[in-house]
């Protein structure tokens, strides 16, 4: 079987990984001159700066193209008991993650926590609801607000009340399979699962794509944009600007609107379905400062009068040396990224000194106008995405969202097109 890849970013870059592993042929094309898509790493005065995911969890599947890169040496790792905080009612208020930090949170009154352990009494999640609805229905109002408004909707920089359920809560539905989330989380914890930690690497993020791209050079084509994907017999053709290449299998891991432009020849309902989608607009503002908290960071409660949607601090997490990323617009705001970059930096440094206590200065400004997955009401478009076979669409907006998610999605696929090439030689030598 030969595999065509559009895209190397982490998920095409694993794919052909993992192709390599099971003797699958795959080639991943890349029409920019640096592989890792949306995970970018830069330094700024000798400062690393993430313009993309600011961080990964160690999995098991992580960690082994950590071993197989060789970047066991250039591995950081955070703590996992640091605290993570959301801004609410004019300062920052801990999340808890135990039960002896729940009993004694701020961030819920006595009769908001009762009502939130009434959980394991309610439904689960329905089709037919927002995300909003469901986690009212589940924890209560006053938990919606404070804990999963802030910490859920800022994971897409989203209103979840404008998330269908359908498509917004995967990951909730499978956690329910135990009957309740918080009988999850308490059967994890009895269960003595260990939380993965948080991990990135001595050069940022990107230094494990640029590894995979490294240890995989025979299989990644930069600086090669496919141009068009088109019907060829009974496979199909990826033309670039330097030839053309016939495969029996595309997997395409372009952002939805540039899918859409390349299959509209094979698919012309699924690529007008795909430019649909919408994508939040994201403003990262890096900042340094000589504040030294610690912990992840914060994200800001929907209604608190600042424009900041939360701060990483990157200085706590992996010692980035006073470096805090500040995100801004999202499905709120988002004619924030048509502000000039002076204008961010204002904005982001006046409430980061309000909230943090301590002066700070730009360092850098990054705007996303497609920052990432909405997974607001276009998403019912995903419902007239039907490609045909030998096509599969493998993205954050096609299935979960962060490296973990991408990098098993690429194993599980890698595996089955093994087994395919397994059934097919089995059946031609009778």
């Amino acid at each position: 079987m030969r595999v065509g890849i559009v895209g190397a970013g982490i998920t095409g870059l694993a794919l052909a990984h993992y192709c390599r592993e099971r003797d699958v042929d795959a080639v991943a094309f890349e029409a920019s001159s640096e592989p890792g898509g949306v995970i970018r790493s830069s330094r700024v005065d000798g400062r690393v700066l993430e313009h993309g995911p600011q961080r990964t969890r160690l999995t098991p599947e992580i960690e082994a193209l950590v071993e197989d890169c060789g970047l066991r040496s250039d591995l950081r790792t955070a703590d996992t008991d640091l605290p993570l905080y959301v801004y609410v009612d004019g300062r920052l208020r801990q999340v808890p993650f135990s039960p002896r930090a729940f009993l004694s949170t701020d961030l819920l009154s006595l009769r908001g926590k009762v009502r939130m352990l009434a959980e394991p009494l309610t439904e689960g999640a329905r089709d037919d609801e927002t995300a909003a609805d469901y986690f009212v229905r589940k924890f209560g109002r006053e938990a919606y607000h404070n804990l999963v408004e802030p910490l859920f909707g800022g994971i897409y920089g989203s209103d979840p009340a404008e998330m269908p359920g359908k498509y917004a809560l995967q990951t909730v539905k499978k956690m329910e399979r135990s009957g309740s989330l918080i009988r999850a989380a308490v059967n994890r914890r009895l269960e003595g699962k260990e939380r993965q930690p948080p991990v990135s690497f001595d050069d940022g993020m990107a230094q494990l794509p640029r590894a995979l791209s490294e240890h995989n050079a025979d299989r990644v084509e930069l600086e090669t944009a496919v141009e068009r994907i088109a019907l060829d017999g009974s496979g199909y053709r990826l033309e670039t600007e330097d030839g053309s290449r016939t495969v029996d299998h595309v997997v395409v891991t372009a952002r939805a609107d540039v899918a859409a432009g390349l299959l509209a020849d094979v698919d012309t309902g699924s690529a007008r379905a795909l430019r649909r989608l919408y994508y939040n607009p994201l403003a990262y503002v890096h900042l340094y400062s000589d504040a030294d908290p610690a912990g992840y960071g914060y994200q800001v409660r929907h209604d608190e009068p600042l424009r900041t949607l939360g701060v990483t601090w990157n200085a706590s997490l992996f010692d980035r040396d006073g470096v805090y990323t500040c995100f801004l617009g999202g499905m709120e705001n988002p004619g924030m990224v048509d502000r000039s970059e002076r204008e961010l930096g204002r904005i982001a440094t006046e409430e980061f000194e309000a909230v943090m206590g301590a002066d700070a200065e730009v360092l850098n400004v990054t705007k996303h106008p497609r920052g990432i997955p909405a997974y607001d009401g276009s998403w019912t478009a995903m419902a007239d995405v039907n490609l045909p076979d030998g096509i599969t669409l493998a993205s954050n907006y096609a299935g979960r969202m962060g490296v973990p998610a991408r990098v098993r999605e690429a194993k599980r696929l890698a595996e089955r097109f093994a087994e395919s090439e397994t059934t097919a030689a089995a059946e031609a030598t009778g």
